[in-house]
């Protein structure tokens, strides 16, 4: 079954969602956008989470009137807040470490053709 749009894309199936960019890239090449895409989203999403983890365990600690166990809960949120960043940053440079030795780019993935 042949499919014809507008455009005259005769033997294409044009995803109406998608732009004409990605319409326009081929399974692997959207592949590799898409995973690039992924990990730059879980960067920026781990980096939010942190932000307001840090952030809600300040407000508990003000709140928490003296309270030793409410005060060390909220050090314990803070203090798991760093570590989460501290990992995330040590993802991306082991990230870049694997890049540079290999000389391969994972965060722009190539994958080679058959």
């Amino acid at each position: 079954m042949n499919y014809t749009d507008t455009a005259g894309n005769a033997g294409k199936i044009i995803n109406p969602i998608l732009s004409d960019e990605l319409n326009e890239l081929s399974g692997q090449a959207f592949f590799q956008q898409l995973v690039s895409t992924l990990i730059g989203l879980g960067f920026v999403v781990g980096v939010i989470v942190f932000v307001f983890l840090l952030i809600v365990g300040a407000i508990r600690w003000i709140t928490s009137s003296g309270d030793k166990a409410a005060t060390e809960g909220a050090r314990k949120q803070i203090t798991n807040a760093f570590i989460g960043l501290v990992l995330l940053f040590s993802v991306f440079a082991i990230i870049r470490l694997v890049e540079t030795i290999f000389g391969i780019n994972i965060l722009e993935l190539t994958i080679p053709t058959l």
